[in-house]
């Protein structure tokens, strides 16, 4: 058993000493093709100081007692349970790291790697990050806040439609109206009800009501009837009546005639 122990260090040293001594690794990336190549070009090429023979050769006939690898690589990760914070993140190492927004406050199973985060809700895979040696640092998936997003969103129409229903009793009935001839009603809503802050609840109550009457189902109509009720219209002055007795006293100019005698004269002298 020692001695066996011994020839799987003494072939760790050789690696050391003849390939990685010296080596300058910047990027672990390009190792792999760096040993295939010395692999191919030296190790497995050199005659073996104790067999005398070459390891490339020697390969064949001991390929034949090897068992063959699993189907898959061996999972390296090491596992903790971990629960996603209100802020939807989970803290790794000093940093933190996004999950969907759905998943906030629910007990997780996190997988760390050298290269990666793995987070799994149950057995589902729900966010997987590049795992960054930094600290304090905050990484979010574009994808994640999107659930609260809607969530929210939803929320603030709600609200706005709850608003909307109580300027009027016939609020409900104009947003069903909305529904049949807008792609868009909740635009709409939102629009009447910023209506209702610049001209006040009443005022909008009252469009509302008109608004059946024209059948004009539009935060468009709802503006235009609230701006023609607040515009003034200029006041009529007082009316004068021309009496007859009036008429009678005009004084007319009297024509002068010298001008057609003029007129005259040159046609004359022309002929």
């Amino acid at each position: 058993m020692d001695k066996a122990k011994g020839r799987v260090e003494s072939g760790v040293g050789y690696v050391k000493k003849n390939f990685l001594a010296g080596l300058d690794i910047a990027d672990f990336n390009a190792l792999n093709p760096a040993v295939i190549h010395w692999l191919n070009t030296v190790a497995n090429v050199r005659l073996h100081g104790e067999t005398g023979k070459r390891p490339v050769d020697r390969l064949p006939r001991e390929r034949q007692s090897m068992t063959q690898l699993p189907p898959h690589a061996y999972d390296i990760a090491t596992i903790d349970q971990v629960r996603a914070c209100r802020q939807f993140r989970v803290a790794v190492d000093g940093n933190r790291y996004s999950v969907p927004a759905e998943y906030a406050g629910a007990p997780l199973t996190l997988k760390t790697y050298p290269d990666r985060l793995c987070i799994y809700h149950r057995e589902k895979l729900i966010a997987r990050h590049v795992r960054s040696y930094d600290r304090k640092k905050d990484f979010e998936l574009p994808d994640h806040p999107k659930a609260l997003l809607a969530q929210r969103r939803k929320a603030r129409d709600q609200k706005i439609f709850m608003r909307f229903v109580s300027l009027s009793d016939k609020a409900d009935n104009y947003y069903r109206q909305l529904e049949q001839r807008r792609m868009n009603p909740a635009h709409h809503i939102r629009q009447i009800v910023a209506l209702s802050e610049i001209y006040g609840d009443q005022a909008v109550q009252r469009a509302i009501e008109d608004a059946f009457t024209f059948q004009a189902f539009s935060c468009e109509y709802i503006a235009n009837l609230l701006e023609q009720r607040i515009r003034k219209l200029p006041q009529s002055g007082a009316l004068h009546l021309t009496r007859r007795q009036d008429l009678l006293e005009i004084t007319v100019a009297k024509p002068d005639m010298e001008i057609y005698n003029k007129s005259l004269k040159k046609s004359e002298e022309k002929s």
